[in-house]
Protein backbone atom coordinates (compact mmCIF):
# COMPACT_ATOMS: atom_id res chain seq x y z
CA UNK A 1 0.00 0.00 0.00
CA UNK A 2 1.40 3.18 -1.10
CA UNK A 3 2.05 6.03 1.82
CA UNK A 4 -0.65 8.43 2.27
CA UNK A 5 0.52 12.40 0.33
CA UNK A 6 0.65 13.20 3.38
CA UNK A 7 3.39 11.56 5.08
CA UNK A 8 6.89 12.52 4.64
CA UNK A 9 7.45 8.94 3.26
CA UNK A 10 5.62 9.58 0.55
CA UNK A 11 6.36 13.24 -0.33
CA UNK A 12 10.25 12.82 0.81
CA UNK A 13 10.03 15.82 3.08
CA UNK A 14 12.91 16.16 5.52
CA UNK A 15 11.73 14.47 9.06
CA UNK A 16 14.19 15.99 11.92
CA UNK A 17 15.80 13.17 13.92
CA UNK A 18 15.54 14.15 17.87
CA UNK A 19 19.48 12.68 18.82
CA UNK A 20 22.97 14.14 18.17
CA UNK A 21 24.93 10.51 18.33
CA UNK A 22 26.15 10.29 14.91
CA UNK A 23 25.88 6.63 15.12
CA UNK A 24 22.23 6.83 15.57
CA UNK A 25 22.20 8.48 12.43
CA UNK A 26 23.75 6.70 10.52
CA UNK A 27 21.85 3.88 11.35
CA UNK A 28 18.33 5.60 11.17
CA UNK A 29 19.58 7.06 7.59
CA UNK A 30 20.16 2.85 6.45
CA UNK A 31 17.07 1.87 8.35
CA UNK A 32 15.08 3.92 6.72
CA UNK A 33 16.64 3.67 3.07
CA UNK A 34 14.65 6.39 1.27
CA UNK A 35 11.83 5.82 2.91
CA UNK A 36 12.25 8.87 5.01
CA UNK A 37 14.98 11.90 4.71
CA UNK A 38 16.39 12.99 7.83
CA UNK A 39 18.04 16.37 8.95
CA UNK A 40 20.32 16.31 11.85
CA UNK A 41 18.87 18.43 14.56
CA UNK A 42 21.72 20.89 14.68
CA UNK A 43 21.54 21.10 11.06
CA UNK A 44 17.45 21.76 11.81
CA UNK A 45 18.06 24.11 14.65
CA UNK A 46 20.54 26.14 11.89
CA UNK A 47 17.79 26.31 9.11
CA UNK A 48 15.39 27.78 11.47
CA UNK A 49 17.90 30.31 13.01
CA UNK A 50 16.34 28.99 16.48
CA UNK A 51 18.53 27.77 19.74
CA UNK A 52 17.14 24.58 20.85
CA UNK A 53 15.91 24.00 24.53
CA UNK A 54 16.61 20.36 25.03
CA UNK A 55 13.82 18.37 26.59
CA UNK A 56 13.63 17.22 29.84
CA UNK A 57 13.30 12.81 30.01
CA UNK A 58 11.37 12.88 33.04
CA UNK A 59 9.31 9.83 31.87
CA UNK A 60 9.62 6.29 33.75
CA UNK A 61 8.94 4.29 30.28
CA UNK A 62 10.82 4.46 26.96
CA UNK A 63 7.65 5.33 24.81
CA UNK A 64 7.37 8.58 27.44
CA UNK A 65 10.97 9.98 26.79
CA UNK A 66 10.58 9.13 23.25
CA UNK A 67 7.36 10.91 23.05
CA UNK A 68 8.52 14.07 24.91
CA UNK A 69 11.43 14.21 22.87
CA UNK A 70 9.28 14.05 19.65
CA UNK A 71 6.73 16.36 20.06
CA UNK A 72 8.51 19.00 21.92
CA UNK A 73 11.56 19.25 18.83
CA UNK A 74 8.41 19.26 16.54
CA UNK A 75 6.74 21.69 18.26
CA UNK A 76 10.30 23.76 18.55
CA UNK A 77 10.93 23.37 15.05
CA UNK A 78 7.74 23.28 13.25
CA UNK A 79 8.99 20.48 11.09
CA UNK A 80 7.63 16.53 11.59
CA UNK A 81 10.11 14.97 13.79
CA UNK A 82 11.45 11.05 14.77
CA UNK A 83 12.42 10.57 18.38
CA UNK A 84 13.59 7.19 19.94
CA UNK A 85 14.50 6.12 23.17
CA UNK A 86 16.17 3.03 23.38
CA UNK A 87 18.30 1.07 26.20
CA UNK A 88 18.78 -2.55 27.52
CA UNK A 89 16.74 -4.77 29.60
CA UNK A 90 18.44 -7.18 31.58
CA UNK A 91 15.65 -9.83 33.57
CA UNK A 92 18.15 -10.63 36.29
CA UNK A 93 19.07 -6.50 37.00
CA UNK A 94 14.62 -5.84 37.19
CA UNK A 95 14.95 -4.24 33.93
CA UNK A 96 17.70 -2.43 34.97
CA UNK A 97 19.36 -0.05 33.03
CA UNK A 98 16.10 0.48 31.19
CA UNK A 99 15.71 4.38 30.57
CA UNK A 100 18.90 5.38 32.21
CA UNK A 101 20.70 3.07 29.94
CA UNK A 102 22.85 5.60 28.23
CA UNK A 103 23.94 6.99 32.06
CA UNK A 104 23.74 3.94 33.88
CA UNK A 105 27.09 4.19 35.89
CA UNK A 106 25.81 7.31 37.56
CA UNK A 107 22.38 6.42 37.91
CA UNK A 108 21.07 8.65 35.12
CA UNK A 109 22.79 11.62 35.68
CA UNK A 110 24.70 13.37 33.20
CA UNK A 111 28.39 13.78 34.30
CA UNK A 112 29.79 15.34 30.92
CA UNK A 113 31.90 12.32 30.33
CA UNK A 114 32.76 11.59 26.67
CA UNK A 115 30.31 8.98 24.71
CA UNK A 116 33.53 6.54 24.70
CA UNK A 117 34.33 6.76 28.81
CA UNK A 118 30.28 6.70 29.46
CA UNK A 119 30.42 3.37 27.67
CA UNK A 120 33.26 1.85 29.61
CA UNK A 121 31.88 2.65 32.78
CA UNK A 122 28.05 1.55 32.09
CA UNK A 123 29.61 -1.65 30.80
CA UNK A 124 31.59 -2.10 33.75
CA UNK A 125 28.99 -2.16 36.34
CA UNK A 126 26.80 -4.17 34.01
CA UNK A 127 29.41 -6.83 34.28
CA UNK A 128 30.00 -5.90 38.16
CA UNK A 129 26.29 -6.48 38.91
CA UNK A 130 25.85 -9.98 37.08
CA UNK A 131 28.95 -11.08 38.15
CA UNK A 132 27.23 -14.20 40.13
CA UNK A 133 24.42 -14.62 37.71
CA UNK A 134 24.97 -17.65 35.77
CA UNK A 135 25.05 -18.28 31.80
CA UNK A 136 21.63 -18.99 31.38
CA UNK A 137 20.04 -16.22 33.93
CA UNK A 138 21.61 -13.69 32.06
CA UNK A 139 18.45 -13.20 29.60
CA UNK A 140 18.72 -9.67 28.02
CA UNK A 141 16.74 -7.83 25.35
CA UNK A 142 17.65 -4.34 23.56
CA UNK A 143 14.63 -2.34 22.78
CA UNK A 144 14.12 1.04 20.46
CA UNK A 145 10.29 2.96 21.03
CA UNK A 146 10.00 5.45 18.31
CA UNK A 147 7.59 8.07 18.32
CA UNK A 148 6.88 10.56 15.01
CA UNK A 149 5.14 13.54 15.82
CA UNK A 150 3.99 16.54 14.02
CA UNK A 151 4.23 20.68 14.89
CA UNK A 152 0.02 20.46 14.71
CA UNK A 153 -2.80 17.98 15.81
CA UNK A 154 -2.05 15.25 13.81
CA UNK A 155 -2.01 11.84 16.13
CA UNK A 156 1.68 10.59 17.09
CA UNK A 157 2.75 7.63 15.63
CA UNK A 158 4.61 5.37 18.28
CA UNK A 159 6.14 1.79 17.34
CA UNK A 160 7.88 -0.74 19.84
CA UNK A 161 10.87 -2.62 18.53
CA UNK A 162 13.65 -5.69 20.28
CA UNK A 163 16.15 -7.72 20.18
CA UNK A 164 17.02 -10.37 22.25
CA UNK A 165 19.93 -12.09 23.82
CA UNK A 166 22.04 -12.39 26.50
CA UNK A 167 24.59 -11.07 28.39
CA UNK A 168 28.14 -12.83 28.22
CA UNK A 169 30.38 -13.84 31.26
CA UNK A 170 33.89 -11.43 31.09
CA UNK A 171 37.15 -13.28 30.25
CA UNK A 172 35.30 -17.10 29.60
CA UNK A 173 36.63 -18.19 26.55
CA UNK A 174 36.76 -14.64 25.39
CA UNK A 175 32.71 -14.12 25.46
CA UNK A 176 32.98 -10.37 25.92
CA UNK A 177 33.46 -7.82 25.56
CA UNK A 178 33.98 -8.83 21.62
CA UNK A 179 33.55 -6.88 18.53
CA UNK A 180 33.99 -3.36 17.45
CA UNK A 181 31.23 -2.67 14.95
CA UNK A 182 28.60 -1.16 17.70
CA UNK A 183 28.16 1.33 20.63
CA UNK A 184 27.15 1.26 24.01
CA UNK A 185 26.38 -2.44 25.40
CA UNK A 186 27.01 -4.08 21.87
CA UNK A 187 30.13 -5.23 22.96
CA UNK A 188 28.52 -7.28 26.11
CA UNK A 189 25.20 -8.54 24.04
CA UNK A 190 25.14 -11.94 22.65
CA UNK A 191 23.02 -12.53 20.13
CA UNK A 192 20.44 -14.92 19.97
CA UNK A 193 18.98 -17.87 19.60
CA UNK A 194 22.63 -19.23 19.27
CA UNK A 195 24.58 -16.64 20.90
CA UNK A 196 27.85 -17.21 19.30
CA UNK A 197 29.00 -13.59 18.59
CA UNK A 198 28.36 -9.98 20.30
CA UNK A 199 25.96 -7.52 18.64
CA UNK A 200 29.34 -5.46 17.94
CA UNK A 201 30.75 -8.69 16.07
CA UNK A 202 27.35 -8.37 13.28
CA UNK A 203 27.88 -6.48 10.53
CA UNK A 204 26.37 -3.07 9.79
CA UNK A 205 24.04 -5.21 7.18
CA UNK A 206 23.38 -8.10 9.12
CA UNK A 207 22.47 -5.16 12.10
CA UNK A 208 19.78 -3.29 10.26
CA UNK A 209 18.63 -6.71 9.48
CA UNK A 210 18.29 -8.10 12.97
CA UNK A 211 18.49 -5.02 15.36
CA UNK A 212 15.61 -3.61 17.85
CA UNK A 213 15.66 -0.08 15.96
CA UNK A 214 15.67 -2.35 12.59
CA UNK A 215 12.40 -3.64 13.99
CA UNK A 216 10.98 -0.61 15.23
CA UNK A 217 11.97 1.00 11.86
CA UNK A 218 9.83 -1.65 9.79
CA UNK A 219 6.55 -0.96 12.87
CA UNK A 220 6.81 2.63 12.40
CA UNK A 221 6.91 2.64 8.04
CA UNK A 222 4.07 0.00 7.96
CA UNK A 223 1.77 2.45 10.42
CA UNK A 224 2.48 5.33 8.24
CA UNK A 225 1.01 3.22 5.49
CA UNK A 226 -2.18 3.09 7.20
CA UNK A 227 -5.47 5.11 6.26
CA UNK A 228 -5.43 6.96 9.71
CA UNK A 229 -2.08 8.44 9.13
CA UNK A 230 -3.86 10.37 5.77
Amino acid sequence: MPLPAESPAETNAPVVLASGNPHKLAEMTALFAGRLTFIPLGEAAARRGIKLAEPAETGTTFEQNATIKATQYASQLQLPCLADDSGLEIDALGGRPGVISSHYSSDGAELGLSRALRDAHNNARVISELSAVPREQRIARFVCIMCLAWPDDRPRSLVRGEFAGRIGLPNTDGEIPRGDNGFGYDPLFLVGPDFSRTSAQLSSTEKNARSHRASAAAAMLALLSKPQHT
